[in-house]
Protein backbone atom coordinates (compact mmCIF):
# COMPACT_ATOMS: atom_id res chain seq x y z
CA UNK A 1 0.00 0.00 0.00
CA UNK A 2 1.17 3.51 -0.68
CA UNK A 3 1.68 5.48 2.53
CA UNK A 4 -0.46 8.55 3.03
CA UNK A 5 0.38 11.43 5.30
CA UNK A 6 -2.23 12.37 7.82
CA UNK A 7 -2.55 16.11 8.37
CA UNK A 8 -3.22 17.85 11.62
CA UNK A 9 -6.67 18.63 10.27
CA UNK A 10 -7.43 14.90 10.13
CA UNK A 11 -5.90 14.09 13.53
CA UNK A 12 -9.21 14.74 15.26
CA UNK A 13 -9.89 14.76 18.94
CA UNK A 14 -11.87 11.54 18.52
CA UNK A 15 -8.77 9.68 17.36
CA UNK A 16 -6.52 11.24 19.98
CA UNK A 17 -8.72 10.19 22.90
CA UNK A 18 -8.50 6.56 21.83
CA UNK A 19 -4.72 6.30 22.24
CA UNK A 20 -4.71 5.79 25.98
CA UNK A 21 -7.51 3.24 25.85
CA UNK A 22 -5.54 0.94 23.58
CA UNK A 23 -2.79 -0.08 25.96
CA UNK A 24 -4.58 -3.40 26.40
CA UNK A 25 -4.59 -5.43 23.18
CA UNK A 26 -7.89 -6.20 21.54
CA UNK A 27 -9.15 -9.74 20.99
CA UNK A 28 -8.98 -10.12 17.24
CA UNK A 29 -9.93 -13.17 15.19
CA UNK A 30 -6.82 -14.32 13.30
CA UNK A 31 -5.03 -11.44 15.07
CA UNK A 32 -6.16 -9.15 12.25
CA UNK A 33 -9.12 -6.95 11.31
CA UNK A 34 -10.23 -7.62 7.73
CA UNK A 35 -12.35 -4.99 5.98
CA UNK A 36 -14.18 -6.32 2.93
CA UNK A 37 -15.14 -3.70 0.33
CA UNK A 38 -17.88 -5.32 -1.73
CA UNK A 39 -18.42 -2.94 -4.63
CA UNK A 40 -18.81 -2.45 -8.38
CA UNK A 41 -15.35 -2.82 -9.93
CA UNK A 42 -16.44 -3.23 -13.56
CA UNK A 43 -19.91 -1.81 -14.23
CA UNK A 44 -22.02 1.36 -14.29
CA UNK A 45 -21.06 2.39 -10.74
CA UNK A 46 -17.35 1.56 -10.90
CA UNK A 47 -16.26 5.17 -11.41
CA UNK A 48 -18.22 6.60 -8.50
CA UNK A 49 -17.32 3.73 -6.14
CA UNK A 50 -15.13 0.84 -7.36
CA UNK A 51 -11.38 1.00 -6.91
CA UNK A 52 -11.76 4.46 -5.37
CA UNK A 53 -13.82 2.95 -2.56
CA UNK A 54 -11.15 0.29 -2.01
CA UNK A 55 -8.46 2.98 -1.86
CA UNK A 56 -10.53 5.06 0.58
CA UNK A 57 -10.88 2.07 2.91
CA UNK A 58 -7.13 1.44 2.67
CA UNK A 59 -6.43 5.07 3.57
CA UNK A 60 -8.70 4.79 6.61
CA UNK A 61 -6.94 1.61 7.68
CA UNK A 62 -3.52 3.24 7.36
CA UNK A 63 -4.59 6.38 9.23
CA UNK A 64 -6.20 4.31 11.99
CA UNK A 65 -3.11 2.14 12.48
CA UNK A 66 -0.85 5.19 12.45
CA UNK A 67 -2.92 6.87 15.17
CA UNK A 68 -3.39 3.67 17.18
CA UNK A 69 -0.07 1.87 17.49
CA UNK A 70 -1.59 -1.17 19.20
CA UNK A 71 -3.20 -2.02 15.85
CA UNK A 72 -0.15 -1.44 13.64
CA UNK A 73 -0.12 -4.02 10.86
CA UNK A 74 -3.41 -5.54 12.02
CA UNK A 75 -5.89 -4.05 9.50
CA UNK A 76 -6.25 -5.45 5.98
CA UNK A 77 -8.59 -4.33 3.19
CA UNK A 78 -9.98 -6.71 0.55
CA UNK A 79 -11.84 -5.43 -2.52
CA UNK A 80 -14.32 -7.68 -4.39
CA UNK A 81 -16.58 -7.06 -7.42
CA UNK A 82 -20.30 -7.85 -6.97
CA UNK A 83 -21.12 -6.92 -10.61
CA UNK A 84 -24.30 -5.10 -9.47
CA UNK A 85 -26.08 -8.45 -9.19
CA UNK A 86 -27.89 -9.61 -6.08
CA UNK A 87 -26.99 -13.27 -6.49
CA UNK A 88 -23.32 -12.47 -7.05
CA UNK A 89 -23.32 -10.13 -4.05
CA UNK A 90 -24.84 -12.85 -1.87
CA UNK A 91 -22.30 -15.44 -2.99
CA UNK A 92 -19.34 -13.09 -2.72
CA UNK A 93 -20.40 -11.89 0.73
CA UNK A 94 -20.57 -15.47 2.00
CA UNK A 95 -17.23 -16.30 0.39
CA UNK A 96 -15.54 -13.23 1.88
CA UNK A 97 -16.81 -14.09 5.35
CA UNK A 98 -16.26 -17.86 5.25
CA UNK A 99 -13.05 -18.14 3.22
CA UNK A 100 -11.33 -14.79 3.62
CA UNK A 101 -12.48 -14.19 7.20
CA UNK A 102 -13.58 -10.60 6.70
CA UNK A 103 -14.96 -8.91 9.81
CA UNK A 104 -17.10 -6.24 8.12
CA UNK A 105 -18.57 -5.55 4.67
CA UNK A 106 -18.38 -2.02 3.23
CA UNK A 107 -19.80 0.11 0.39
CA UNK A 108 -22.41 -2.01 -1.51
CA UNK A 109 -23.55 0.15 -4.45
CA UNK A 110 -26.76 -1.14 -6.06
CA UNK A 111 -29.58 -1.60 -3.56
CA UNK A 112 -30.46 -5.13 -4.63
CA UNK A 113 -26.85 -6.17 -3.98
CA UNK A 114 -26.85 -4.35 -0.64
CA UNK A 115 -30.03 -6.11 0.47
CA UNK A 116 -28.63 -9.50 -0.55
CA UNK A 117 -25.34 -8.95 1.30
CA UNK A 118 -27.24 -7.65 4.31
CA UNK A 119 -29.10 -10.95 4.61
CA UNK A 120 -25.84 -12.90 4.48
CA UNK A 121 -24.23 -10.65 7.07
CA UNK A 122 -27.21 -11.15 9.38
CA UNK A 123 -26.87 -14.92 9.14
CA UNK A 124 -23.10 -14.78 9.68
CA UNK A 125 -23.37 -12.12 12.44
CA UNK A 126 -20.98 -9.79 10.64
CA UNK A 127 -21.55 -5.99 10.49
CA UNK A 128 -22.26 -4.48 7.08
CA UNK A 129 -22.00 -0.73 6.48
CA UNK A 130 -23.86 0.25 3.32
CA UNK A 131 -22.54 3.51 1.90
CA UNK A 132 -23.54 3.63 -1.76
CA UNK A 133 -26.77 1.59 -1.87
CA UNK A 134 -29.79 3.84 -1.35
CA UNK A 135 -32.94 1.87 -0.54
CA UNK A 136 -34.63 2.82 2.72
CA UNK A 137 -35.59 -0.84 3.23
CA UNK A 138 -32.14 -1.39 4.77
CA UNK A 139 -33.15 0.49 7.90
CA UNK A 140 -36.88 0.00 7.54
CA UNK A 141 -38.87 -3.14 6.73
CA UNK A 142 -35.73 -5.19 5.95
CA UNK A 143 -33.52 -3.92 8.75
CA UNK A 144 -31.48 -6.24 10.94
CA UNK A 145 -29.12 -6.07 13.90
CA UNK A 146 -25.94 -6.23 11.81
CA UNK A 147 -26.77 -3.72 9.03
CA UNK A 148 -25.90 -0.01 9.21
CA UNK A 149 -26.80 2.54 6.54
CA UNK A 150 -24.23 5.29 6.02
CA UNK A 151 -24.04 8.54 3.99
CA UNK A 152 -27.49 8.80 2.35
CA UNK A 153 -30.72 7.04 1.46
CA UNK A 154 -33.64 7.58 -0.86
CA UNK A 155 -35.78 9.33 1.74
CA UNK A 156 -32.99 11.88 2.22
CA UNK A 157 -32.71 12.47 -1.53
CA UNK A 158 -36.43 12.95 -2.02
CA UNK A 159 -36.86 14.99 1.14
CA UNK A 160 -34.13 17.34 -0.07
CA UNK A 161 -34.44 17.56 -3.85
CA UNK A 162 -38.14 16.78 -4.31
CA UNK A 163 -39.06 19.38 -1.72
CA UNK A 164 -36.66 22.06 -3.00
CA UNK A 165 -37.56 21.73 -6.69
CA UNK A 166 -41.31 21.59 -6.06
CA UNK A 167 -41.23 24.63 -3.77
CA UNK A 168 -39.29 26.57 -6.42
CA UNK A 169 -42.21 26.16 -8.82
CA UNK A 170 -41.50 22.76 -10.30
CA UNK A 171 -44.92 21.46 -9.31
CA UNK A 172 -45.61 19.22 -12.33
CA UNK A 173 -43.35 16.16 -12.81
CA UNK A 174 -42.80 13.22 -15.10
CA UNK A 175 -40.47 10.69 -13.45
CA UNK A 176 -38.46 7.76 -14.81
CA UNK A 177 -36.59 5.28 -12.63
CA UNK A 178 -34.39 2.19 -13.06
CA UNK A 179 -36.41 -0.96 -12.54
CA UNK A 180 -34.70 -2.50 -9.50
CA UNK A 181 -34.82 -2.01 -5.72
CA UNK A 182 -33.06 1.37 -5.62
CA UNK A 183 -35.07 2.96 -8.42
CA UNK A 184 -38.40 1.59 -7.25
CA UNK A 185 -37.84 2.90 -3.74
CA UNK A 186 -36.51 6.29 -4.87
CA UNK A 187 -39.49 6.76 -7.19
CA UNK A 188 -41.87 6.08 -4.31
CA UNK A 189 -40.02 8.47 -2.00
CA UNK A 190 -39.75 11.21 -4.65
CA UNK A 191 -43.41 11.04 -5.66
CA UNK A 192 -44.43 11.25 -1.99
CA UNK A 193 -42.23 14.33 -1.46
CA UNK A 194 -43.59 16.02 -4.60
CA UNK A 195 -47.19 15.51 -3.50
CA UNK A 196 -46.52 16.51 0.10
CA UNK A 197 -45.20 19.85 -1.16
CA UNK A 198 -48.15 20.63 -3.39
CA UNK A 199 -46.90 19.12 -6.64
CA UNK A 200 -48.41 16.49 -8.91
CA UNK A 201 -47.45 13.96 -11.58
CA UNK A 202 -48.22 14.98 -15.15
CA UNK A 203 -48.20 11.25 -15.98
CA UNK A 204 -47.49 8.08 -14.01
CA UNK A 205 -43.81 7.30 -13.45
CA UNK A 206 -42.14 4.91 -15.89
CA UNK A 207 -39.70 2.11 -15.03
CA UNK A 208 -36.70 1.78 -17.35
CA UNK A 209 -34.40 -1.22 -17.89
CA UNK A 210 -31.21 -1.40 -15.80
CA UNK A 211 -28.62 -0.80 -17.06
CA UNK A 212 -29.81 1.13 -20.11
CA UNK A 213 -28.38 3.32 -22.85
CA UNK A 214 -31.42 4.52 -24.86
CA UNK A 215 -33.94 6.76 -23.10
CA UNK A 216 -35.46 8.28 -26.24
CA UNK A 217 -38.92 6.76 -25.65
CA UNK A 218 -39.24 8.50 -22.32
CA UNK A 219 -37.85 11.82 -23.54
CA UNK A 220 -40.30 11.86 -26.44
CA UNK A 221 -43.09 11.15 -23.97
CA UNK A 222 -41.93 14.06 -21.82
CA UNK A 223 -42.03 16.35 -24.86
CA UNK A 224 -45.65 15.39 -25.40
CA UNK A 225 -46.66 15.68 -21.74
CA UNK A 226 -44.77 18.96 -21.16
CA UNK A 227 -44.26 18.71 -17.38
CA UNK A 228 -42.37 21.48 -15.60
CA UNK A 229 -39.82 18.91 -14.40
CA UNK A 230 -38.43 15.79 -16.02
CA UNK A 231 -37.33 13.71 -13.05
CA UNK A 232 -34.59 11.11 -13.53
CA UNK A 233 -33.90 8.65 -10.73
CA UNK A 234 -31.07 6.91 -12.60
CA UNK A 235 -27.48 6.92 -11.33
CA UNK A 236 -23.94 6.48 -12.66
CA UNK A 237 -23.60 5.81 -16.38
CA UNK A 238 -27.38 5.53 -16.75
CA UNK A 239 -27.81 9.08 -15.44
CA UNK A 240 -25.09 10.32 -17.78
CA UNK A 241 -26.97 8.80 -20.73
CA UNK A 242 -30.27 10.34 -19.60
CA UNK A 243 -28.83 13.84 -19.23
CA UNK A 244 -26.92 13.64 -22.52
CA UNK A 245 -30.11 12.71 -24.35
CA UNK A 246 -32.19 15.25 -22.37
CA UNK A 247 -29.92 17.96 -23.80
CA UNK A 248 -29.85 16.44 -27.30
CA UNK A 249 -33.66 16.37 -27.39
CA UNK A 250 -33.73 20.03 -26.32
CA UNK A 251 -36.01 19.59 -23.32
CA UNK A 252 -34.39 22.44 -21.38
CA UNK A 253 -34.97 24.84 -24.29
CA UNK A 254 -38.59 23.67 -24.31
CA UNK A 255 -39.00 24.78 -20.71
CA UNK A 256 -38.86 21.31 -19.15
CA UNK A 257 -36.53 21.44 -16.18
CA UNK A 258 -34.31 18.61 -14.95
CA UNK A 259 -34.83 16.98 -11.56
CA UNK A 260 -32.05 14.59 -10.49
CA UNK A 261 -32.65 12.03 -7.77
CA UNK A 262 -29.05 10.93 -7.20
CA UNK A 263 -25.98 12.82 -8.40
CA UNK A 264 -22.27 12.02 -8.15
CA UNK A 265 -19.26 14.11 -9.11
CA UNK A 266 -18.29 11.57 -11.77
CA UNK A 267 -21.62 12.12 -13.52
CA UNK A 268 -20.90 15.83 -13.86
CA UNK A 269 -17.34 15.17 -14.99
CA UNK A 270 -18.50 12.75 -17.69
CA UNK A 271 -20.56 15.35 -19.57
CA UNK A 272 -19.16 18.63 -18.27
CA UNK A 273 -20.94 20.74 -15.72
CA UNK A 274 -22.73 22.91 -18.29
CA UNK A 275 -24.80 19.85 -19.21
CA UNK A 276 -26.09 19.80 -15.61
CA UNK A 277 -25.97 23.56 -14.92
CA UNK A 278 -28.81 24.79 -12.73
CA UNK A 279 -29.92 21.32 -11.62
CA UNK A 280 -30.59 20.84 -7.91
CA UNK A 281 -29.43 17.78 -5.99
CA UNK A 282 -29.00 16.66 -2.39
CA UNK A 283 -25.59 15.41 -1.24
CA UNK A 284 -24.15 14.19 2.07
CA UNK A 285 -20.77 15.80 1.22
CA UNK A 286 -18.67 17.38 -1.51
CA UNK A 287 -14.92 17.81 -1.63
CA UNK A 288 -14.70 21.59 -1.31
CA UNK A 289 -17.40 21.94 1.34
CA UNK A 290 -14.84 23.46 3.73
CA UNK A 291 -11.19 23.24 4.82
CA UNK A 292 -11.53 19.82 6.49
CA UNK A 293 -13.12 18.34 3.40
CA UNK A 294 -10.50 19.87 1.11
CA UNK A 295 -7.65 18.53 3.25
CA UNK A 296 -8.91 14.96 3.01
CA UNK A 297 -9.75 15.31 -0.69
CA UNK A 298 -6.19 16.44 -1.41
CA UNK A 299 -4.85 13.33 0.34
CA UNK A 300 -7.18 11.09 -1.64
CA UNK A 301 -6.26 12.72 -4.94
CA UNK A 302 -2.56 12.28 -4.15
CA UNK A 303 -3.11 8.60 -3.37
CA UNK A 304 -5.59 7.74 -6.15
CA UNK A 305 -4.94 10.29 -8.88
CA UNK A 306 -8.51 11.62 -8.94
CA UNK A 307 -10.71 13.75 -6.74
CA UNK A 308 -13.05 11.67 -4.57
CA UNK A 309 -16.75 11.20 -5.01
CA UNK A 310 -18.89 11.58 -1.92
CA UNK A 311 -19.38 7.79 -1.94
CA UNK A 312 -15.65 7.20 -1.71
CA UNK A 313 -15.34 9.76 1.07
CA UNK A 314 -18.20 7.98 2.82
CA UNK A 315 -16.35 4.66 2.62
CA UNK A 316 -13.33 6.21 4.36
CA UNK A 317 -15.56 7.64 7.09
CA UNK A 318 -17.51 4.39 7.53
CA UNK A 319 -14.30 2.35 7.68
CA UNK A 320 -12.81 4.65 10.30
CA UNK A 321 -16.05 4.61 12.31
CA UNK A 322 -16.04 0.81 12.26
CA UNK A 323 -12.37 0.58 13.29
CA UNK A 324 -12.92 3.02 16.15
CA UNK A 325 -15.82 0.83 17.32
CA UNK A 326 -13.50 -2.20 17.30
CA UNK A 327 -11.08 -0.19 19.42
CA UNK A 328 -13.79 0.76 21.92
CA UNK A 329 -15.04 -2.83 22.08
CA UNK A 330 -11.48 -4.20 22.17
CA UNK A 331 -12.79 -6.92 19.89
CA UNK A 332 -13.83 -7.52 16.28
CA UNK A 333 -16.62 -9.85 17.39
CA UNK A 334 -19.73 -8.82 15.44
CA UNK A 335 -22.04 -8.46 18.44
CA UNK A 336 -19.47 -6.47 20.41
CA UNK A 337 -18.86 -4.07 17.53
CA UNK A 338 -22.61 -3.60 16.91
CA UNK A 339 -23.01 -2.63 20.57
CA UNK A 340 -20.14 -0.14 20.28
CA UNK A 341 -21.67 1.42 17.15
CA UNK A 342 -25.24 1.81 18.39
CA UNK A 343 -25.97 5.31 19.63
CA UNK A 344 -22.45 6.53 18.80
CA UNK A 345 -22.22 10.29 18.16
CA UNK A 346 -19.38 11.72 16.08
CA UNK A 347 -18.38 14.42 13.62
CA UNK A 348 -15.60 13.94 11.08
CA UNK A 349 -14.59 15.55 7.78
CA UNK A 350 -17.45 13.72 6.05
CA UNK A 351 -20.27 13.16 8.55
CA UNK A 352 -21.23 16.30 10.48
CA UNK A 353 -23.31 16.13 13.66
CA UNK A 354 -23.71 12.40 13.10
CA UNK A 355 -25.50 9.83 15.27
CA UNK A 356 -25.95 6.11 14.67
CA UNK A 357 -29.57 5.57 15.64
CA UNK A 358 -29.80 2.44 17.79
CA UNK A 359 -33.42 1.80 16.80
CA UNK A 360 -32.76 1.24 13.07
CA UNK A 361 -28.99 1.74 12.50
CA UNK A 362 -29.58 4.73 10.23
CA UNK A 363 -26.57 7.06 10.43
CA UNK A 364 -28.09 10.53 10.49
CA UNK A 365 -25.91 13.50 9.52
CA UNK A 366 -26.18 16.99 8.09
CA UNK A 367 -26.75 17.00 4.31
CA UNK A 368 -26.74 19.70 1.65
CA UNK A 369 -28.99 20.87 -1.14
CA UNK A 370 -26.71 22.06 -3.95
CA UNK A 371 -27.02 23.55 -7.42
CA UNK A 372 -24.67 22.65 -10.24
CA UNK A 373 -22.61 25.67 -11.29
CA UNK A 374 -22.04 26.65 -14.92
CA UNK A 375 -18.44 26.03 -15.95
CA UNK A 376 -17.78 29.77 -16.09
CA UNK A 377 -18.37 30.02 -12.33
CA UNK A 378 -15.98 27.21 -11.37
CA UNK A 379 -12.87 28.45 -9.58
CA UNK A 380 -10.89 25.22 -10.05
CA UNK A 381 -11.35 21.91 -11.81
CA UNK A 382 -14.04 19.89 -10.03
CA UNK A 383 -15.69 22.94 -8.46
CA UNK A 384 -19.18 21.80 -9.39
CA UNK A 385 -21.60 22.79 -6.65
CA UNK A 386 -23.02 25.84 -4.92
CA UNK A 387 -24.50 25.04 -1.53
CA UNK A 388 -28.12 26.21 -1.45
CA UNK A 389 -28.99 25.03 2.05
CA UNK A 390 -27.94 22.72 4.87
CA UNK A 391 -30.53 20.22 6.07
CA UNK A 392 -29.79 19.34 9.71
CA UNK A 393 -29.37 15.67 10.56
CA UNK A 394 -32.57 15.59 12.61
CA UNK A 395 -34.64 16.69 9.58
CA UNK A 396 -32.76 15.02 6.75
CA UNK A 397 -33.78 11.39 7.26
CA UNK A 398 -36.95 9.39 7.83
CA UNK A 399 -38.28 10.04 11.35
CA UNK A 400 -38.58 7.05 13.63
CA UNK A 401 -42.34 7.69 13.80
CA UNK A 402 -42.57 6.56 10.14
CA UNK A 403 -40.12 3.69 10.48
CA UNK A 404 -41.14 0.01 10.35
CA UNK A 405 -37.85 -1.45 11.56
CA UNK A 406 -38.14 -4.28 14.08
CA UNK A 407 -34.79 -5.78 15.02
Amino acid sequence: MRKTTITTLLATAALATLTGALAQSAKLTDNVIKVGVLTDLSGVYSELAGQGSVKAAQMAAEDFMRANKAYAGKVQVIGVDHQNKADVASNKAAEMIDRQNVDVLMDLPTSSAALAASEVAKTKKIPVMVVTGGTTALTNEKCNKYTFHYAYDNYMLANGTGTAVTKKGGNSWYVIYPNYAFGQDLNNQMVAAIKENGGKLAAPSDATPFPNTDFSTYLLKAQGIKPKVFGTMQAGNDLVNVVKQYNEFGLRKQGIGLGIGLLFETDVAALGQDAFAGALATLPWFWNLDARSQAWAQQFEKAFGKKPTWAQAGVYSATMTYLQAVARAKSDDGDAVVKALEGHKFSDFFARNATIRPQDHRVILDVYTVQVKPKAQAKVNGDYFTRVSTIPAARAFMPLSENKCKM
